[in-house]
C-alpha cells in the first residue's frame, strides 16, 4: 500500500502520522483500532492474523497463504 493511502487512513484514526515511517504509522493504527501493533515483528514469514489488512506489506517476500 502507498504511504499516501496510510497516511489518509491514518488520518481518519485520529494518528498523528507527520515524521513517521510507514512501519511506525501501521503500527499507530493498529493500536488506534484496538489491534496488537505487530507490523513489521513476524519471524520467518509466520503471520496467524488471517483478516489484516496490512499483511500484504508486511510480510511481501514471504509466500502469503
Amino acid at each position: 500500500m502507498k504511504i499516501q493511502k496510510v497516511r489518509k487512513i491514518a488520518k481518519a484514526n485520529g494518528v498523528n502520522s507527520s515524521r513517521m515511517g510507514k512501519g511506525e504509522i501501521i503500527r499507530a493504527i493498529q493500536e488506534a483500532e484496538g489491534n496488537f501493533p505487530c507490523f513489521g515483528t513476524a519471524r520467518d514469514g509466520f503471520c496467524d492474523r488471517e483478516d489484516c489488512v496490512w499483511k500484504e506489506d508486511c510480510l511481501p517476500k514471504w509466500s502469503i497463504s
